[in-house]
Parts: structure tokens; C-alpha cells; sequence
């Protein structure tokens, strides 16, 4: 078993001597049918349970849920233009969680609302032993968004906040003088920042390096891998080695969320079993969360599969049950200092 860690303290994380000896693109990837994956998929996570390996507790470190066409109509307006056309309100996702057996999760602030928080509000005020939330940095350039921030964390409880580079104003980037300013006022209170780099982890290395080393008190959450696939080119190597080389700062931690935007290959993601241990021999399990990205996992696969994929994966990988535990739950219960620790299994 992984010992617990103090994560305020952002001195280095080590791992069990195990993770050491992973060596790169070296863990079997076995070359079989979908359908066979399929069949034999809950079978091995249903002998797992059977021995002990399934972790007991189980928390979703990335999902969104946004108000329902009526709800948007009667109270809950979305931002004109981001109209969703999936369900996300948050009964549907109560549903998903109970048949996958999970027991909690941060709600990341969806773009269908933008920076207008108040249905995310309401379901973290409703289910507070449930959720956690992590609002949206607004980085408007007449720097009211640190206000705002600082009023969503002291006076609604969010503990996490999102940095979206893409609603930077055009042309520029994450450390200017507003970026910086939110990055410092997270630190300050005390709540990671998430970073979405959707067009690629290479296109904002530079100004993620530059925040952790200018701001190493602010915790950082790479959101979904930080888009990094499995390598396939030149670039694509790069990106994921700068992934990896990103472990060097204590304050990062890596978000194994949804694996659907990761993967070339459909459910349960046989391209990946190489890519978990290798993270984990990088950053420590303790510094590795699972994340479903609901609701739009459940079009690609199903929120109960997304959250098992992660145990197959982790078995392909030969990753010890104590290492799933982290990823699967223990490192985000930490993160947020045992913020779900009441909840009943």
C-alpha cells in the first residue's frame, strides 16, 4: 500500500519501488477482438472483486452536468450558442453513478453555461456530501474574474478551478497579467487549477511550466492526459515525453479522465494499458485520478464501462490494486482532504 502523503507540503512524491522498474512502451498490449474484450471484461473485474482488488471507494475527479431544457428555461438560462445536445442534469448523472457504484465527484463548470454558475451552485449546495466544485476562470481583461473567483471559492465552496486557454481574449496567453493574478489567487486559496489543452499540450507547455515554477504553491490538474494519445509521430512523442517530464514539478497531478478523447480505439482502450503505468512510474499513483468526463462518456461507452475500464486497464498494465486504489478514488479524496470520506459505500 502507497503511504499517504501530505500533499500541502508540494515536496517530491515517490512511489513503490515497483513503478521504478517500468521501463517505456514495454507493458504487453494483447491484440484481441472488441467483442472478446467485451466478454471477458466484467468477468475479470468481477474476480477482482471477489479478491479484494476493487478499491472500496470510488470518486469521479472529472464530470460536468448542466441544467435541463426546462430547468434552462424556468432558472437556469445557457449561454446563447452553447446549447447542449446531451442530457446532464444532475439526476441523470445520480442514476449513472449509483449503477457504476460510484460515490462522489468534482463537477467541473460546463461551457452550456459559461461563467454563470448558478445551476452547478445549486446542485453542490443540494448534494454537499456528493460534490465538489470546480468553477470557470474568467480571464476578462478588466480582471474581474479574480474576484469572482475568489467569491465562488469563500462564498459558494467551489475547491478547484478551471483554466480554458481558449477563452483567453485573442492573442493572449495564460501568464499574462490576469492569468497570472487568477493562477496566484488560486494558490492563495488554497484550490487546484485545471488545464484543458484540447489543441494539444505542446501548444501551452510553455506557459504551464512558467506558472508552476513562478507559483509552486498552486496545485495543477492536467485535464484528460492533457489530450496526449498514444504516440504515433515525432510531434506526438514529444508531447507525451513533455508530459511525463511535467512529474518534475511536486504540483502537478494527472487527471486519467476521459479516456474516449485519449484512445484511437474504442472501448475498453487497448492502446492504452501501456500509457497508465507509465504515468504512474512518472507521477506516483498518488498523483493520478480517474475521471468519467460525464455526460459524454456515456454516448461513447457508458458511465458504469468508463469507470471499469480504468481497473482492466490498470490489470493489462499489471498495476498493483494498491496503485488502482489511488488512481480510482484515494489521490482526489486526498487532494481535497478527505472531502468524501463520510460518504457511505
Amino acid at each position: 500500500m502507497v503511504a499517504a502523503v501530505t500533499v500541502n507540503s508540494l515536496k517530491p512524491l515517490t512511489c513503490a519501488p515497483f513503478f521504478s522498474s517500468l521501463n517505456s512502451f514495454n507493458c504487453p498490449c494483447s491484440l484481441v477482438s472488441i467483442p472478446t474484450i467485451h466478454s471477458r471484461l466484467r468477468p475479470l473485474l468481477a474476480q477482482m472483486a471477489a479478491t479484494g482488488e476493487v478499491e472500496p471507494q470510488v470518486i469521479d475527479s472529472h464530470l460536468h452536468v448542466w441544467a435541463s431544457p426546462q430547468e434552462a428555461a424556468e432558472k437556469y438560462p445557457y449561454f446563447p450558442g452553447q446549447e447542449p445536445s446531451l442530457t446532464g442534469h444532475v439526476e441523470f448523472l445520480l442514476e449513472c453513478m449509483e449503477e457504476a457504484g460510484v460515490d462522489g465527484a468534482l463537477i467541473v463548470q460546463p461551457i452550456n453555461h459559461k461563467f454563470d454558475h448558478s445551476y452547478v451552485t445549486s446542485v453542490l449546495k443540494k448534494f454537499p456530501s456528493k460534490f465538489v466544485g470546480c468553477c470557470l476562470a474568467n480571464p476578462a481583461e478588466d480582471g474581474s474574474g479574480i474576484k469572482h473567483l475568489e467569491d465562488l471559492v469563500l462564498k459558494d465552496g467551489y475547491r478547484a478551478v478551471r483554466f480554458n486557454p481558449y477563452l483567453w481574449p485573442s492573442g493572449e496567453k495564460m501568464t499574462n497579467k490576469i492569468g497570472k493574478a487568477l493562477f496566484s489567487k488560486a494558490g492563495e486559496l488554497g484550490v487546484p487549477v485545471g488545464f484543458m489543452c484540447m489543441k494539444g499540450l505542446l501548444l501551452h507547455l510553455q506557459e504551464i511550466e512558467e506558472l508552476c515554477t513562478e507559483f509552486p504553491s498552486t496545485v495543477v490538474l492536467l485535464d484528460h492526459v492533457a489530450f496526449c494519445k498514444p504516440p504515433k509521430n515525432d510531434e506526438e512523442r514529444r508531447g507525451y515525453s513533455e508530459l511525463l517530464k511535467l512529474s518534475r514539478f511536486p504540483q502537478v497531478y494527472v487527471k486519467f479522465s476521459a479516456l474516449f478523447r485519449v484512445s484511437r480505439n474504442p472501448y475498453p482502450y487497448e492502446d492504452l494499458p501501456h500509457v497508465l503505468p507509465q504515468l504512474v512510474s512518472s507521477y506516483g499513483a498518488h498523483r493520478i485520478m480517474w475521471g468519467s468526463d460525464f455526460p459524454y462518456v456515456v454516448a461513447e461507452c457508458g458511465y458504469k464501462e468508463a469507470r471499469e475500464a480504468v481497473s482492466y486497464l490498470a490489470k493489462q498494465g499489471h498495476l498493483p490494486s494498491s496503485a488502482t486504489e489511488w488512481i480510482m478514488g484515494k489521490t482526489i479524496m486526498q487532494l481535497f482532504d478527505g472531502k468524501w470520506s463520510s460518504v457511505a459505500n
